[in-house]
């Protein structure tokens, strides 16, 4: 095409492939460089690192512009501008047509070369234009109603890519129409063309997964994709094995091959050494089992064997792609593609309901789309699964979900008993895998289980033929059943069975003791045996036996920074207990304990109040005042009322609890700890810095030595000492303190754990009063945006968080964004909080200084009188707030031509001198 090599980037969109292929190979066939991501990046590489890359270093971007290139929510316009859009030299090719309005303005004005409609000859002539760009001719054009010339076939036709719309569909083909309906996928078709393409003979690829996972839609989907890249394509039915021979035949007839009077194996022999000779061929077997049965069956030479089954036990015999459910955005975007009008929020909630499973969403999208409203298919999936799993026509599906699994278990339960039984047992824990170490344990308590209760081999055993009928995810610690093939066979278990099973979970789950649910290090046990004690049909809060697991479960998930699933529960909990077991009952009032916290945690502190208050006095009244109990709800009491008022004496009830923990249970226990560094916060937040500061570090010093430096209540103190350092101005000390305890945080709780962002927060302010506002301001939009996803907007701490970025966007010169901000946060804190708490006035002082950078002067200093009077009122002239938004009004004012008000502002303001010889209060 050219003598001078060039550095080229391919930008498609994934249904577009063969044409990338084709281009790309093309191209470095005219001695070009090519980045094609299918040819030069790995699965799991960081596609976002590899595109900027890329886009950096090649000289031009060739762009294959097609409808689906174009797809609405494809791309932004802002990701256009940042990506492909950004290079001086952009190259369109259009593959289709496409009208101008279907086009970003930004690349509408490009002229672009067109492809489609064009044969090879054309079409490369094309692209080398597009690459070269146009020259005037040498010799005189052909007459325009001259039909083109076919270009003989080469050698090289049997290996190099076809152009994709000549190629057509091949002459030997049996594959039934396409799916118009399927939509996702693209990583998956991806991987399974990579797959086959893989420079070895004789490569046959299986795609295994439960029933109604999409594997024989894939399997379609991929033969309308690239058909046009073989020369046969033959789609058989391989569920019985005994049967290939005679539809080889059909093939072998087909291509002429078959001699009528040989029989069907002789054939199927002939068919499978013409294939061994031949190029570009495909044969897809749909729902294969038994490898055994289909290994002498495949064929051998350079085309492709495609294999879709339930079984994943192909080892030895084909390459294989485990299929899981659609990624969530998939289920969202099919949803949205067969229910119109469906909103994105109602496509997720429904997704979620089905578990995302693709044969489960064609069915709900035929039910909703013939008229039954989402909310009732909601709560039909819910109360009666199995029935309404029955209905909704699924195209290309061969049945039902609740048809496919009654087929299954049928099936099973004909030569598996202890399979099916260990399936039903599994129906009742949750949707998450169930490790079968737990089982191993469990097996001499468990009644609905047949066989021996000694069998070494159990339950893995039974697992095989679970793995095998495509009815659980198996592997070697773990097998997990989707939740709604637990709920089809729920639904289909008598009352009496029922009660036998859930008293084998019982058995099963009170048998697991992950350890102490307040170490990090024991989470993801617990986390694994709470998404199977929270299963709402497991019927457990009625089990004496598991009431303290219970308990210690809550714990986890309150220090885990899972306040919503802790409130469920606890709700759930309390309403038996209180029932079964009175209010007054230890189980029943650490329930009310953990409620209160779980309430607390979500935002809602007035709703928390009451819990608190309740459990505080019953624990009084029947424990004694210094029960460690008690002063837990003493504990709580006074942080939640320093929550939610301003109340003077509140230190008072922090002292009182410290000093009671410290005769009971001695100065270093943790509980002691805690209610030191409650202390510690509030001597602070009435502007007592100093002695905070020494408290918070007597406090430090003792965790780092009884509970270890990565205790999470150790890096709450860090988190602490290093808020007071800050408020005494030690910035650079307060930064480190905030620096070493966000690394810390975010390793051992995680990157999304409310104590995590709340760290987040405090060292982006540090970063701000360092003058490194632009850090700042990222971290405080990550953290924002970390917040607002996980506790909501009108959480404490999002308030906060969007608080200080407004300062951070003042500071940077965005009055006007940064007064927007402020406002919303002032008027969410006001409604959620009251107008007196001091977080809400911080707010309001705020959005006064930002409303005189902006000259807006009236409202600046109505709202710093507003603000000054609550401050005067509730914590005094003196308090650190109330001077500072003293010294704002005055400021205001005498920039306003007010001086003289301004001065006697700041005499009133003055502390007044005390008399010689009188103590202070």
């Amino acid at each position: 095409m050219t003598e001078s090599t060039q550095r080229f980037f391919i930008s498609y969109a994934g249904p577009d492939r063969p044409w990338a292929e084709w281009v790309g190979w093309h191209l470095e066939r005219a001695g070009h460089e090519v980045t094609l991501d299918v040819w030069d990046w790995r699965t799991g590489d960081d596609f976002v690192r590899h595109m900027d890359n890329a886009l950096g270093t090649v000289d031009a971007v060739v762009a294959l512009f097609s409808k689906s290139y174009f797809e609405p929510g494809r791309w932004t316009e802002e990701e256009w501008a940042a990506t492909v859009a950004r290079r001086d030299r952009i190259i369109p090719l259009a593959l289709e047509p496409i009208a101008t309005d279907d086009v970003p303005p930004i690349l509408a004005r490009r002229l672009r070369k067109d492809l489609h409609g064009l044969d090879k000859t054309a079409a490369l002539a094309a692209l080398r234009e597009a690459i070269d760009g146009g020259a005037r001719p040498t010799s005189s054009p052909a007459f325009p109603g001259t039909p083109a010339s076919v270009e003989p076939a080469s050698a090289s036709d049997d290996t190099q890519p076809r152009l994709p719309s000549s190629a057509g569909r091949p002459d030997v083909w049996n594959v039934r129409r396409r799916n118009p309906d399927f939509s996702g996928r693209e990583a998956e078709l991806t991987r399974l063309r990579e797959g086959l393409l893989a420079p070895r003979q004789s490569l046959v690829q299986v795609l295994h997964g439960m029933g109604g996972i999409g594997k024989t839609q894939i399997a379609l989907a991929y033969a309308h994709r690239f058909g046009g890249q073989y020369d046969l394509v033959w789609w058989i039915d391989a569920e019985q094995a005994d049967q290939l021979p005679v539809h080889y035949t059909e093939l072998a007839d087909r291509l002429g091959i078959a001699k009528p009077d040989a029989g069907s194996e002789h054939n199927a022999r002939a068919l499978l050494q013409h294939l061994r000779d031949r190029q570009r061929w495909l044969l897809i077997l749909d729902n294969a089992e038994d490898p055994g049965q289909i290994e002498p069956w495949l064929p051998e030479g350079p085309g492709h064997v495609l294999i879709t089954s339930r079984n994943p036990d192909w080892q030895g015999v084909a390459h294989q792609t485990g299929l899981d459910v659609f990624t969530r955005s998939d289920a969202v975007a099919y949803l949205e593609l067969r229910i119109p009008g469906i909103a994105p929020d109602q496509a997720d909630a429904l997704a979620k309901d089905l578990g995302d499973l693709p044969l489960a969403l064609a069915q709900a999208a035929g039910v909703v789309g013939s008229g039954m409203t989402l909310d009732r298919y909601r709560r039909l999936v819910t109360t009666s699964t199995a029935r309404i799993l029955e209905e909704g026509e699924a195209p290309g599906y061969p049945a039902t979900l609740a048809a496919s699994v009654d087929i299954a278990t049928d099936r099973l339960g004909d030569s598996h008993p202890d399979a099916l039984a260990l399936l039903r047992l599994g129906a009742f824990f949750g949707p998450e895998p169930i490790p079968t170490s737990w089982l191993e344990e469990a097996r001499p308590r468990l009644s609905t289980i047949p066989g021996d209760p000694d069998d070494l081999m159990w339950p893995h055993t039974a697992l095989q033929p679970l793995s095998r009928y495509g009815l659980a995810r198996v592997d070697h610690e773990a097998f997990q059943i989707h939740r709604l093939t637990q709920a089809v066979l729920r639904d289909q278990t008598e009352a009496e069975q029922v009660r036998m099973i859930c008293g084998d979970v019982a058995a099963v789950l009170g048998g697991v003791d992950p350890g102490d649910p307040e170490t990090p290090d024991t989470w993801l046990d617990w986390a694994a045996l709470a998404s199977h004690l929270t299963a709402q049909h497991a019927l457990l809060s009625d089990r004496p036996e598991l009431r303290v697991l219970l308990l210690r479960a809550v714990l986890f998930l309150i220090r885990s920074g899972q306040p919503q699933s802790a409130h469920g529960l606890t709700t759930s909990l309390r309403r038996s207990w209180v029932s079964e077991l009175g209010e007054e009952h230890p189980h029943t009032l650490t329930c009310t304990q953990y409620l209160g916290h779980a309430t607390s945690d979500l935002g809602d502190l007035k709703g928390a109040l009451p819990l608190i208050q309740d459990t505080f006095a019953r624990r009084q009244r029947t424990l004694g005042d210094d029960h460690p109990d008690t002063l837990h709800s003493a504990n709580d009491l006074a942080v939640i009322l320093d929550s939610i008022s301003v109340n003077t004496e509140v230190h008072l009830t922090h002292e009182d609890t410290l000093t009671r923990r410290r005769r009971v249970l001695g100065d270093d226990h943790p509980d002691t700890l805690s209610s030191a560094h409650n202390l510690a916060a509030v001597l602070r937040a009435f502007g007592k810095p100093d002695e905070a500061r020494r408290m918070h570090e007597d406090t430090l010093t003792r965790q780092r030595r009884v509970l270890g430096d990565d205790h999470p209540d150790t890096l709450r103190s860090a988190h602490g000492l290093g808020i007071t350092l800050h408020d005494l101005g030690e910035l650079d000390e307060a930064h480190r303190m905030h620096e070493d305890t966000l690394a810390r945080r975010r390793r051992v709780l995680g990157d999304d754990h409310p104590n995590t962002l709340r760290s987040a927060n405090d060292l982006a302010s540090a970063l701000h009063d360092l003058h490194k506002t632009d850090e700042a301001r990222r971290m405080h939009e990550d953290t924002l945006t970390r917040q607002r996803r996980i506790l909501g907007n009108d959480h404490p701490d999002s308030l906060q968080s969007a608080h200080n970025l407004g300062i951070t966007l003042r500071v940077l010169g965005k009055p006007d964004e940064a007064c927007r901000l402020q406002e919303d946060v002032l008027a969410r804190m006001q409604r959620t909080f009251g107008t007196d708490r001091p977080e809400t006035l911080k707010v309001a002082h705020s959005l006064a200084i930002t409303l005189h950078a902006l000259r807006r002067h009236p409202e600046a200093i109505r709202l710093l009188e507003e603000t000054r009077g609550h401050l005067r009122r509730i914590l005094g002239d003196q308090h650190r707030d109330t001077v500072q938004v003293t010294a704002s009004l005055a400021t205001v004012l005498t920039e306003t031509g007010q001086r003289f008000k301004a001065q006697r502002l700041l005499a009133q303001q003055k502390p007044k001198k005390r008399r010689f010889g009188k103590k202070s209060r």
